[in-house]
């Protein structure tokens, strides 16, 4: 009977516990990338769930837009700088394809308003009217929304570029297809709301 030789027997008995443990460690590496998985498909969700909040106040923006326009126009007629740059913008927004052009086109919206707003105090006849100023309190209710959806906004969108670049889930995260989400920051001119003092208004008629 042949015996085989003591070196090759000490080679071949650590393999036979390795590939037990390799598998193990596969099978656990998997649960915990499921479970963050499953995690970050919560978190992506909760993002879009939010947005779907901002856009809702974003187009209640702009459908006031056409009414403050026109209403400044009949006392600012020349200012076509203005107009045109909330034209601009408002017609980025409805175009927007993408999250991310939907943020910078509303934050340009946002710089534009405030030009806008800023004319009522080179004329005082507009600053008057009564309905340019109804226009103008709807404007600055709804630009609180918008921040206040903003900042809900921002909250998931930080939880979730939090965890796609905290390990272990940053070694998985970007090749399972989860890129970090963009901010939505607001610009200088949107960090106060709207508001225009408007003094005594006329009384109505």
């Amino acid at each position: 009977m042949r015996t085989r030789p003591l070196a090759e027997t000490t080679k071949r008995r650590p393999l036979g516990g390795a590939l037990p443990r390799a598998a193990l460690a596969l099978v656990a590496a998997l649960h915990v990338a499921g479970c963050g998985y499953n995690t970050l498909v919560a978190q992506r969700e909760a993002i879009d769930s939010q947005w779907a909040q901002v856009e809702n106040q974003l187009q209640r923006r702009n459908d006031l837009i056409p009414n403050l326009v026109e209403v400044t126009k009949g006392y600012a007629a020349h200012e076509r700088g203005v107009f045109e740059a909330i034209a601009n913008a408002r017609s980025k927004l409805i175009g927007a394809r993408t999250r991310d052009e939907e943020i910078d086109a509303a934050n340009e919206v946002s710089g534009a308003l405030s030009r806008l707003l800023a004319l009522s105090e080179a004329y005082p006849n507009l600053k008057a009217d009564a309905q340019f100023a109804r226009l103008s309190d709807e404007l600055a209710g709804t630009e609180n929304r918008i921040a206040t959806e903003r900042r809900r906004y921002n909250e998931v969108v930080q939880s979730y570029n939090t965890s796609i670049r905290s390990f272990p889930t940053a070694l998985y995260a970007r090749w399972l297809g989860f890129q970090p989400e963009k901010y939505f920051e607001a610009p200088n001119e949107a960090k106060v709301a709207p508001k225009v003092d408007f003094g005594t208004r006329p009384p109505a008629q």
